[in-house]
């Protein structure tokens, strides 16, 4: 596959989902996502780490490269420390940041990423909940399960639903890649990702 790469399996979605779930009604909180990305209008969001406000200077939200730990995240400090500790692994320094929680029959429409910030990039998942995450980037289809970590080419076209019958969470976050050979091989999109074919999953029961 070009597009998609697990990178690993077997992680512990255990903490971080009882984490989420001592905060009340965390996914509720802000409803940015909702109201300001139209692509995203079904989905909620905590936001862990967010563009610099103050770096902004004149430029388009998409073309910002600095960003901070919201203050919210605060109360997500194994959320955190996952991600610091990505970051080191995969040699890349930690960019925006969120956990997002797509409830059942909802989707995230066809959309690229686009702007400075995400060309520079790249873009992780981590499935802390879910009956089987069906994702598209550009002509390929994945399944993502429960405690995998992935990759994925944000620059291509892609998509999400949710056809099963609870919450869909997954940590989101994103990486200027620092030594991506170091964490793909000659695989990662600085370096053209390659990896080896995978079954073609099932399609989402919700899409048209």
């Amino acid at each position: 596959m070009k597009y998609f790469r697990l990178l690993k399996e077997g992680i512990d979605p255990a903490p971080l989902l009882t984490e989420i779930a001592a905060v009340d009604a965390a996914f509720d909180e802000n409803r940015g996502r909702q109201e300001k990305i139209a692509v995203q209008r079904e989905a909620k969001a905590i936001p862990l780490r967010g563009l610099r406000a103050s770096a902004i200077a004149g430029r388009q939200r998409r073309d910002v490269h600095e960003s901070r730990w919201t203050t919210g995240s605060q109360r997500f400090p194994l959320a955190r420390a996952f991600l610091e500790e990505t970051a080191r692994t995969l040699g890349g320094e930690l960019s925006r940041a969120k956990l997002v929680c797509l409830p059942p029959g909802n989707r995230v429409y066809p959309h690229v990423d686009r702007g400075e910030y995400y060309r520079a990039r790249d873009r992780f998942h981590l499935v802390l909940r879910s009956s089987g995450s069906w994702m598209r980037a550009g002509d390929e289809e994945v399944r993502m399960r429960a405690g995998e970590l992935w990759w994925f080419d944000n620059d291509q076209e892609h998509e999400a639903c949710n056809d099963g019958d609870t919450d869909r969470i997954h940590l989101i976050f994103d990486l200027l890649p620092l030594r991506p050979e170091a964490a793909f091989g000659s695989a990662g999109k600085r370096v053209g990702a390659i990896s080896s074919p995978a079954d073609r999953p099932e399609p989402c029961a919700t899409a048209p």
